[in-house]
């Protein structure tokens, strides 16, 4: 559930808006973090202390990683590909089965750099569970895929040592019915499956600026994230909270505005950054927007929790009772805004 985003702003209000920005203070080597935000505002960092993710694994079920990219090929378990096929038929790698390369399958890399790219290495960013592994799963093929399709790399996932799941994906508004009515239950039952065994899932809300979560940020035994920018307001285009059990929060996800620093930077397969070059980030990073910016943020934090030894559902209360409501002081308290509120890892870690 990426959102497009242009890839230069008119030179004039780059520069008008330049002065108002407020990049982070690097306090790793990554010559990217002071142009992350994301890390900031869920508190990754001063979480670092009392949990890094080590020895939690983070399957993004989404359109393949770029297994070579310097900010995760230290990072990566073993993956798989499932694009109309079962058993696999592949490793996880974004370019898939065929080996050709689709421009909406950058998604995945994307993702997977938000939740765990290495850091202090010197290269790109930091990510917020930066000693967590990333497992790929490829569900995906040129940004859409079947619900068979995802629900066997959730199953996959599940069997092969995931601690949480992060989907970045969903169906249109009104898909919800599918699974509440019975006429498609195969990706309900992978999550149900997936959660029996211990697993966190971490969904995206939809990008529909709509107030319900699309599925399967809807279903149960999912945790939907909802989108913020950089300022913390709910994103204009960000669905959600609600959902029957409101098990929901919010991560930082961007806005779409065209501005360089805007949006959610991250890792990208080489050669396919639209920003790259306008914003200084070189040609394998790249900002997008969306819940699916958001939701790999949320999914970081669940890793540093699983590295505790936290069960599914402790992973999903310390999240949720730890979540803040920005400019209330409030924690723990559902909105139909913010879910439970901004996931607050350094919070959350010692809950």
């Amino acid at each position: 559930m990426r959102l497009a985003r242009p890839a230069a702003a008119v030179a004039a209000v780059l520069a008008a808006l330049a002065t108002t920005a407020s990049p982070a203070h690097a306090a790793t080597n990554d010559p990217l973090y002071a142009k992350q935000y994301g890390p900031q505002q869920v508190h990754a960092e001063a979480a670092w202390a009392t949990s890094t993710g080590l020895g939690a694994v983070i399957a993004v079920v989404d359109t393949g990683v770029d297994l070579t990219h310097p900010d995760l090929a230290g990072k990566l378990v073993a993956g798989a590909t499932f694009i109309g096929c079962n058993p696999s038929c592949g490793n996880g790698d974004w370019k898939g089965p065929d080996g050709v390369a689709q421009s909406e399958d950058t998604h995945g890399t994307h993702v997977s750099g938000i939740a765990a790219a290495a850091t202090n290495n010197g290269v790109g960013i930091a990510g917020v569970a930066p000693d967590a592994k990333v497992m790929p799963v490829k569900v995906l093929e040129a940004g859409s895929g079947s619900y068979e399709d995802i629900a066997n790399g959730v199953r996959w996932a599940a069997d092969h040592g995931a601690d949480v799941i992060n989907m970045s994906l969903g169906g249109l508004q009104g898909t919800q019915a599918l699974a509440l009515t019975g006429l498609e239950t195969s990706l309900q039952d992978a999550i149900l499956y997936a959660k029996g065994k211990g697993v966190a899932i971490i969904a995206a809300a939809g990008n529909d600026s709509v107030p319900v979560c699309n599925s399967p940020g809807f279903d149960d035994g999912v945790l939907c994230v909802v989108s913020t920018d950089k300022r913390e307001a709910r994103s204009a285009f960000s669905s959600g909270p609600i959902r029957r059990d409101l098990n929901a929060v919010a991560a930082p996800g961007g806005s779409l505005v065209p501005v360089c620093g805007e949006d959610i930077v991250s890792t990208v397969p080489a050669g396919t950054s639209s920003s790259g070059a306008t914003c200084g980030y070189g040609d394998a990073y790249d900002e997008y927007a969306g819940t699916s910016m958001a939701t790999p943020h949320v999914a970081g934090v669940a890793a540093l929790l699983a590295a505790q030894g936290r069960s599914a559902d402790a992973i999903y209360s310390a999240l949720r009772s730890t979540a803040r409501t920005p400019g209330t002081g409030t924690r723990g308290v559902f909105t139909p805004t913010y879910g439970y509120g901004i996931v607050d890892a350094a919070a959350a870690v010692a809950s």
